[in-house]
C-alpha cells in the first residue's frame, strides 16, 4: 500500500491550527519541523516539560500522511480555502509501503569516537571488541550520540576521565554521557535531569550497559560535588543553572558545556567566568563545547 505525503509551509500562527485541519481532513498523521532545520538561519526553541507551552518556529513544516486514495487536491483546495490569507506552499508525494522499523533502524549506524569509543544500536553487532561499546537505541530522551555536542562531550570525557575522579551528567537524557564515564572508568557517577522519562531512560540505558549511576530529578535535593561536571543542553538553560553547575563542581574540578552555537560562546563564558577559567574550546558543525577548571 502506498501513501500520500503532503507538506505544507507555515508561519507559526497558524501552524497548530492547519495540523488540527489536516487531521480533520483525514490525515493518518501529522508532523511539524522547523523549515530552516540543519541550515544556517536554524532558529533554537526548547521549553522545561513542566512551565513552558508548546512552542513552534517562525517557518514551520508540517507533512500530513494520508492514504493513497485520497483526492490530494481537494484537501489543498480546503487548505486554501480556510487559510486564503496565508502565503503557504504545498507539494504532494507518493511513499512507498515498507518496512518501517528495518527503514528506522537503517537511519542509526554505529558511532566512531576517535577509535576508542563506539555507541551502537542493538540490532548491530559490536565492530571493535576492545573498544568501549555503548549499547544505545534511540528513545525518547536525548542522546543518542548522533549530535555534534553530543560527540564534543563524549571527546572530552575520553580525555579527562580517570578511575579516581567523580563526575556529574547535569541534563542526562537518555544518559548517555554518564554511562560513558562510567565505562571510561570513573570512580562514581551522578546523572540529574528535570524530565521523569529521562531518569527512566537513563535507568534503564545503564542496566543494559551494565553500570551503576546514582539518577536524580533535579527537584530532589542534590548535595554532593564532583570532579567533573559535564552539561550538554542549550544556551539558555544553560544561562540559567551557572550558580548550580558552580556549587556541584570541585575546587580545582573540570567543567564541559555544550550545546552551545558558536554565538552564544561568549555569553556563556562571560557567566561561567565568575568561577571558571576557560580552555580553547573545541567546535563541531558550529557548536561549541566550552571548558575550563574552577577556581
Amino acid at each position: 500500500m502506498s501513501w500520500t505525503n503532503l507538506i505544507v509551509q507555515t508561519s507559526k500562527e497558524d501552524v497548530d491550527s492547519i495540523s488540527d485541519c489536516l487531521i480533520a481532513l483525514g490525515a493518518i498523521s501529522t508532523s511539524i519541523e522547523n523549515t530552516n532545520l540543519n541550515q544556517n538561519n536554524e532558529e533554537l526553541i526548547f521549553g522545561e516539560p513542566h512551565n513552558q507551552a508548546q512552542q513552534f518556529w517562525e517557518n514551520n513544516t508540517v507533512q500530513a500522511l494520508f492514504e493513497k486514495s485520497i483526492d490530494i487536491e481537494l484537501i489543498k483546495a480546503a487548505l486554501t480555502s480556510k487559510f486564503n490569507s496565508l502565503n503557504f506552499s504545498s507539494a504532494a508525494s507518493d511513499i512507498p509501503d515498507q518496512d518501517w522499523v528495518k527503514l528506522t533502524q537503517s537511519q542509526f549506524s554505529p558511532i566512531n569516537i576517535q577509535n576508542k569509543l563506539w555507541i551502537i544500536p542493538s540490532w548491530h553487532k559490536i565492530q571493535d571488541k576492545k573498544a568501549i561499546n555503548l549499547i544505545l537505541d534511540p528513545g525518547l530522551a536525548f542522546g543518542t550520540g548522533t549530535h555534534a555536542t553530543t560527540h564534543l562531550c563524549l571527546i572530552w570525557l575520553l580525555k579527562n576521565v580517570n578511575k579516581n575522579l567523580t563526575v556529574l551528567d547535569y541534563g542526562c537524557g537518555s544518559g548517555i554521557l554518564g554511562i560513558a564515564a562510567k565505562r571510561i572508568g570513573a570512580k562514581k557517577v551522578f546523572g540529574v535531569d528535570i524530565d521523569d522519562q529521562a531518569i527512566k531512560s537513563s535507568q534503564e540505558n545503564a542496566k543494559i550497559n551494565n553500570v551503576e549511576i546514582i539518577w536524580n530529578n533535579t527537584e530532589n535535593k542534590i548535595d554532593y560535588k564532583t570532579d567533573l561536571v559535564v552539561a550538554n543542553i542549550l544556551s539558555g538553560a544553560l544561562s540559567v543553572i551557572a550558580p548550580i553547575l558552580a556549587e556541584h563542581c570541585n575546587t580545582q574540578g573540570k567543567i564541559a558545556l555544550s550545546g552551545i552555537l558558536k554565538s552564544q560562546e561568549k555569553d556563556i563564558k562571560k557567566i561561567y567566568s565568575k568561577w571558571f577559567d576557560f580552555n580553547p574550546s573545541s567546535i563541531k558543525d558550529g557548536w561549541v563545547l566550552i571548558s575550563g577548571t574552577k577556581r
